[in-house]
């Protein structure tokens, strides 16, 4: 029987290894990267405590060497949709009535077997199947996705203690308890943390799930999938699939119990969802909660008091770390006419020292980008630059899908604020610059606010007058700030990340606003000695 208040071990943020060369891990991790593209992978969907296989075979690829099959996935339907969710509905009662120690056990166990033994194997899936360098797998397949299940039990008791004061002869209670229903978590290609995090986090609070993730990441899922199973998570609590989008929306978002909807990806794909929930609201037995983070066209901008070295480091690690595939990116800068000569010259300094090709070579900070479509996406934009009156292309603009979807660091400069690709998401190594004169400070502050976008963006200045300046003319235009430094790199517990407008509902992954959304309170107020006459004094 539980009957204390139980401490969890205090969450700390899980230590970067560096992968230098001699280093212990890097070794192991080129080993497990060799051994894991050698094996030919079947990866069955997983529901209900089984693997479920369909015969529907569909073959992955290594984006930088996209001939090589690192295996297949079996793709399922409606029908396997429906099992799913019936698996979800069944284990949803025993799952919630599990106290809630014995749930954060799950995760904090996950979150050792990651640190351990799984390490290089997450790390390798991640390499292979999302063209991730080493460094960059690290701080996500390893570091952020251990941070996330640590952090978040912790977030969880906190949640639990939060409680209401209690007035005489009274004992006011506060109960969360999980959604009534299950949650669908549709999952993004880009990082393997926020793939396991999304069906996580309602999991740990007591809810059952539906999990779809990107068909490109579904290497690293299925790590992810064998990890919770080794940590003793039940069957049914967060049941795997691999299903079109349109297809698995048409079971669920049409089912009755359907009870929260938790997503990254695309802003339109978001709406369209939005948009369907809402005509269906009549179907359900509650309002489902609706979490999504998605795009961002991501900002820097440098007032003339900044430096210029600071800035283009900004630049360069901003935009083109993970091919620019980060939601955080940064695409968009502008910088002051008196500054930007040094600013180019150190931004093209550094691009002629990078190199681009396979993860598996660890001198490449670039890789390629995940897939056939995307590449054709991110090469219209470049072309168009490059036939543009308004741009002009001082970097880049070389890509070749010969082998791998390989796209160069590219730097655009528009002459015209409003040109496309100053405004538009492209998720790819591109960043467009505008040059502003210095007396044209203050419109160029309202042009950076009225992007419809608002996930992340950075300010770079010395003087701290303008840098309050700068944070309150731009308090609406990101959701994550960055004050002279690069906008990417979240870290769990120290930045809660989400956006707003555009870039979504802004309910901070990484932070207890993230959990308190999928729990549902019950205020119980017990009195102990009833009253046992209707009249009050005033009557008298």
């Amino acid at each position: 029987m539980s009957n204390a208040i139980f401490n969890p071990p205090v969450a700390i943020n899980e230590p970067i290894l560096s992968y230098a060369p001699g280093s212990k891990e890097r070794e192991e991790l080129q080993e497990t990267v060799a051994r894991m593209k050698s094996e030919e992978m079947d990866i069955p969907m997983f529901i209900d405590g089984k693997e479920v296989r369909t015969g529907n075979k569909v073959s992955m690829h290594p984006p930088y060497e996209h001939k090589h099959c690192l295996g297949h996935f079996h793709k399922g339907g409606a029908a396997e949709v429906k099992k799913a969710i019936d698996a979800a509905l069944k284990a949803k009662q025993a799952w919630a009535d599990l106290p809630w120690e014995q749930r954060a056990s799950v995760f904090l166990k996950a979150a050792e077997l990651i640190a351990g033994p799984y390490r290089q194997k997450m790390n390798g899936a991640t390499m292979l199947a999302q063209s991730k360098n080493a460094f960059q797998a690290e701080i996500d397949s390893a570091c952020e996705i251990i941070d996330f299940f640590r952090f978040n039990v912790e977030y969880m008791r906190q949640i639990y203690t939060e409680q209401p004061e209690s007035s005489e002869g009274v004992w006011n209670r506060l109960e969360y308890r999980p959604l009534e229903g299950f949650i669908f978590a549709i999952t993004p290609f880009n990082f393997t943390a926020i793939a396991g995090n999304l069906p996580a986090s309602p999991a740990m609070m007591g809810n059952t799930v539906v999990w779809k993730p990107a068909d490109t990441q579904i290497y690293s899922a299925w790590v992810i999938m064998e990890v919770l199973r080794e940590a003793g998570l039940p069957a049914g609590v967060i049941n795997l699939v691999y299903a079109d989008g349109p297809e698995a929306g048409e079971v669920i978002f049409n089912h009755a119990d359907f009870t929260g909807l938790h997503f990254t990806g695309s802003t339109g794909v978001f709406q369209n969802l939005w948009k369907t929930i809402g005509n269906n609201i009549h179907k359900y037995k509650s309002y489902p909660r609706i979490v999504g983070e998605t795009g961002g066209k991501d900002f820097i901008i440098a007032h003339e008091s900044a430096n210029a070295k600071e800035v283009s480091t900004a630049i360069t690690r901003g935009s083109f770390e993970f091919q620019g595939q980060k939601c955080s990116a940064a695409s968009r800068a502008y910088i002051p006419k008196s500054m930007w000569p040094k600013v180019k010259e150190y931004v093209l300094e550094d691009l002629k020292s990078i190199k681009m090709g396979s993860p598996e070579d660890f001198e490449n900070f670039v890789n390629a980008v995940i897939d056939e479509k995307a590449f054709d996406k991110i090469v219209h934009y470049i072309e168009n630059a490059k036939r543009a009156d308004s741009a002009e292309i001082i970097a880049g603009g070389g890509h070749d899908k010969s082998v791998g979807y390989f796209i160069e660091p590219t730097v655009i400069l528009a002459s015209d604020p409003k040109y496309t690709t100053m405004c538009e998401e492209i998720f790819g190594p591109v960043i467009t610059i505008y040059v502003y004169d210095e007396a044209d400070f203050e419109n160029t502050l309202k042009l950076v606010d009225d992007n419809s976008y608002a996930l992340t963006g950075a300010i770079f200045a010395k003087d701290r007058g303008v840098l309050t300046h700068m944070c309150k003319a731009l308090e609406n235009a990101a959701g994550n700030f960055y004050i002279n430094d690069k906008p990417t790199g979240a870290v769990v517990g120290q930045q809660p990340f989400g956006g707003a407008r555009k870039s979504g509902t802004n309910d901070k992954a990484g932070a207890m606003q993230n959990l308190m959304r999928w729990v549902s309170a019950r205020t119980m107020k017990e009195t102990f000695v009833p009253a046992r006459d209707y009249r009050y004094p005033f009557l008298k």
